[in-house]
């Protein structure tokens, strides 16, 4: 059976293994370019959760192994998918007469990126060698020379005689340098936000900069920082008037859920889903996408009536509509009630919804109700509330 047919019956079989026993379960069990083990191997990281992407990174620069190497390029092309890149895998081994790149990483905003997978920096990289990769990639038309920067990607952090090397090169502008670990917190960080400008930025910290003035790095930092407690705050403010009674705020924290909510829809659609950002799931061939949100429970002194407040922002409708099966989730209270609607579906019902706009963006309130064994969707005033009660999943 294949790793990611395995991962989908029963993924406990898999969790604890170290990735070198992963890959032995793959085809023959010796990663190749080109054959059924990296296939699978490489199907089965565009599966997992980011947090076991970190732990195989890690075993494979302290664990040694036949293909450790190999093993690390083919995470670290996927940790560029999960930072929103195109990535075409490299090959493990060079071949004369091809470019021998590890990853070739391409986007809108940040251009191509060739990228050159090192496990540590005790020996010299020929950074001519890389610049001639990016030559023969621009030759083959699979990218713009002017458009287009080289990074290194190594595994240790105690990296001065490679940026040595790289800043008394010809190569310097052209050329960026992050450690894994560096790497691997950018992929977190893009998880923990939801504004799309934001996305976009964190994968142009990869590429070459001028950094004599360094506004934009700090205002990134500050930005992120400031997104994160913003996607937190979300639900828990009181929306706009609906056909109801204002609920008592309770004084406690809530808690985060959204991955429990989405291993429960994933196990529902039969559909391996990978977080992409702070509310938005997709499988790896995008052709399945699901908002998840979660709220509180808010419940009035006295009365057997909960609520659960949301917010549904225009972008996560964009996305949504560029695939095939789209889907809003909302967690209530806790993984334990979470309704499952088809994107359209939910989109018909947007009309009756209030928002809230402020600083140029605006975004819907979703104000949903657990009266007795019912689940309801309150709307504006004029509009009919919706029984969500089918829509319910159930173990």
């Amino acid at each position: 059976m294949a790793l990611l047919d395995i991962w989908k019956k029963s993924r406990d079989q898999l969790e604890g293994k170290q990735v070198n026993q992963v890959i032995a379960i793959a085809g023959n069990g010796k990663l190749l370019d080109g054959n059924e083990t990296s296939l699978e191997f490489r199907r089965f990281l565009s599966a997992i959760p980011s947090g076991l992407l970190a732990s195989y990174s890690g075993q494979c620069l302290q664990e040694k192994f036949d293909g450790s190497g190999l093993a690390l390029q083919d995470i670290i092309n996927e940790v560029g998918r999960r930072l929103g890149f195109e990535v075409e895998n490299g090959r493990y081994r060079g071949t004369p007469g091809q470019s021998g790149h590890d990853g070739l990483w391409r986007s809108k905003d940040a251009g191509a990126i060739v990228v050159e997978v090192k496990k540590t920096d005790a020996y010299r990289i020929d950074l001519d060698n890389l610049a001639k990769y990016r030559r023969q990639l621009s030759d083959s038309a699979k990218l713009s020379e002017d458009k287009s920067s080289m990074l290194i990607v190594v595994g240790n952090e105690e990296t001065g005689d490679l940026e040595a090397q790289i800043r008394g090169s010809r190569h310097a502008w052209d050329v960026r340098l992050v450690s894994v670990d560096a790497l691997l917190r950018l992929m977190r960080l893009k998880e923990d936000v939801e504004d799309p400008d934001m996305i976009r930025r964190i994968s142009e910290v990869l590429v070459p900069q001028e950094f004599t003035r360094i506004d934009g790095i700090i205002d990134l930092v500050f930005s992120a920082a400031a997104e994160v407690r913003h996607v937190e705050r979300e639900g828990e403010e009181e929306p706009a008037e609906t056909e109801r009674e204002p609920a008592r705020k309770p004084q406690f924290v809530p808690v985060k859920f959204h991955d429990a909510c989405a291993e429960r829809i994933q196990a529902h659609l039969d559909v391996p889903l990978v977080k992409q950002s702070h509310a938005f799931y997709a499988s790896p061939d995008g052709d399945t996408a699901v908002v998840c949100v979660v709220s509180r429970e808010h419940r009035r002194a006295g009365s057997s009536t909960s609520s659960f407040w949301f917010a549904f922002h225009p972008h996560q409708r964009e996305r949504l509509e560029e695939s095939n099966q789209g889907y809003v989730s909302f967690g209530c209270g806790s993984p334990k009630l979470v309704l499952l609607i088809p994107f359209k579906t939910f989109e018909a019902w947007l009309e009756g919804m209030n928002t809230t706009h402020l600083e140029g963006r605006f975004y819907w309130h979703v104000s949903i109700f657990r009266e007795g064994k019912r689940v309801v969707l309150h709307r504006k005033r004029g509009f009919d509330k919706i029984d969500l009660t089918g829509f319910q999943l159930r173990d």
